[in-house]
């Protein structure tokens, strides 16, 4: 269907030329001799305003045009809106593509975030998810472009695994095989099963990623990764996208270096192509959302030691619910305390110890800490989970016995430690955490197309 994007209709290149434009309606007004429509083809933020003559269109075939969430074709010529800088057309002729009728839920009254949740394909029509889902495009091509630009090559590990890459066992199951009563073990379970033996959903493409970058170097994957986690937080989804490097020849502090360079990258790119999104949710959703993103761009991020990050909290005179001691993982409450109140930008924490961590992690000469780092922004909490990886045979295999995890999981895993293994280090960026950060949005469910959360599959 030839037609053109409602988005050539600004900067008035188009002006007294004649077009034909498709979208959905998504407000309208009717007079006596004028009806309006405002329209939305899903190709920017704004609206185009669509004219009506009364005297040009019968009244019966007019009305069902005007109806919210009504797709149309129409036909006319591009002229100067009423207000400066604003472009509309006027209609000449008009065709009712898909009809919608007054029980259409997106109504002109301002919706809950609660009730938009329950009916996921019809939420991208309203202002706020076109400007999320427009956002998460951008900043999806930004993360590629960043990558690219520095030599990492692309790689695609599986979604479905036969280890647990965190070791925390929070795995989805894979299976063909249905309840079976005579089934006497989970052995005798596995070997009916498609691969002969247990399988699940990734929760991660780091192995995967690991083996790659022994041989290309610099490599990165992205792609949802799936955690059976029973946990209902604003921060917390079944089914969530990653980013993962994987960097040889890599430390630490090289890392972290990489991971700096990727937020402000990423973060000046949406400043310069989602202006009109992020005026939005500075609008709606979070006040200095625009000034918080620049400094983020423009300034140093903090680093603190994990030790010392317990300090500065059991001496900041706050009344925390969870407990701050040694030993213990931050919580929510204390990582938007350090980048909300004490540092005010984000910050990585750095050698957590050893016994939160997971099992890959570097050891520390000091036994009890590993080369791990965090990185914290404000508003959110932790958006980045950060290693140098444990390169060291003997090291490695003795954290996967006491931490009880089956050899024969991680048996390629161990041996690239035996063949030219080397110092290398990655990390994962939560694609839908990021999102919240960058819009102001506070529920993951809601920077998701179509969230996965317990007790919920729509």
């Amino acid at each position: 269907m030839q037609h053109v994007d409602l988005k050539e209709i600004r900067g008035g290149k188009l002006l007294g030329k004649k077009v034909t434009v498709c979208g959905w309606v998504r407000t309208s007004r009717d007079s006596k001799n004028v009806a309006f429509a405002e329209l939305n083809d899903g190709s920017e933020l704004n609206h185009t305003q669509i004219v009506f003559d009364k005297t040009k269109f019968d009244d019966n075939a007019l009305a069902p045009m005007l109806a919210l969430g009504a797709a149309l074709r129409v036909e006319g010529s591009v002229v100067k809106g009423q207000r400066d800088g604003t472009y509309e057309i006027q209609a000449v002729n008009a065709e009712l593509l898909g009809g919608s009728d007054s029980t259409y839920p997106l109504q002109k009254k301002r919706h809950t975030m609660e009730f938009l949740r329950t009916i996921p394909h019809l939420r991208v029509r309203t202002n706020t998810f076109n400007a999320v889902f427009r956002v998460r495009s951008e900043l999806s091509y930004a993360l590629h472009e960043f990558f690219h630009k520095n030599g990492y090559y692309y790689v695609h590990s599986p979604i479905i695994t036969g280890s647990d890459c965190e070791g925390a066992g929070e795995v989805f199951k894979v299976t063909t095989v249905g309840f079976d009563p005579t089934v006497k073990s989970e052995e005798e379970y596995n070997k009916k099963d498609f691969f002969g033996c247990s399988a699940g959903l990734t929760v991660s493409g780091q192995l995967e990623g690991e083996v790659m970058a022994t041989a290309l170097g610099k490599i990165y994957t992205f792609g949802p990764t799936f955690r059976a986690e029973n946990s209902n937080t604003p921060r917390h989804a079944a089914e969530f996208w990653q980013v993962e490097p994987e960097v040889a020849f890599a430390d630490i502090n090289d890392i972290i270096g990489i991971a700096t360079d990727m937020i402000k990258y990423i973060t000046k790119y949406l400043l310069e192509h989602c202006e009109p999104e992020l005026k939005f949710f500075e609008e709606r959703f979070e006040a200095g959302l625009i000034a918080k993103l620049q400094n983020v761009a423009d300034s140093d991020f903090a680093r603190i030691d994990y030790k010392d990050a317990i300090e500065v909290l059991k001496k900041s005179g706050k009344t925390f619910v969870y407990p701050i001691e040694w030993g213990l993982d931050l919580q929510t409450e204390h990582e938007r305390y350090l980048t909300d109140e004490y540092f005010k930008k984000p910050v990585f924490v750095v050698n957590y110890p050893r016994k939160i961590k997971s099992f890959y992690m570097k050891q520390n000469p000091d036994g009890v800490t590993v080369a791990a780092t965090d990185l914290l922004v404000p508003g959110v909490g932790e958006i980045i989970g950060c290693s140098e990886r444990e390169a060291d045979y003997d090291k490695l295999l003795k954290e996967i016995k006491d931490r009880g995890m089956k050899l024969s999981d991680y048996a390629n895993y161990l041996d690239l430690r035996k063949f030219g293994t080397v110092p290398h280090s990655g990390f994962g960026l939560g694609l839908e955490r990021m999102l919240m950060y960058v819009t102001g949005m506070s529920n993951i469910r809601d920077v998701i197309e179509f969230s996965r959360t317990k007790d919920d599959l729509k």
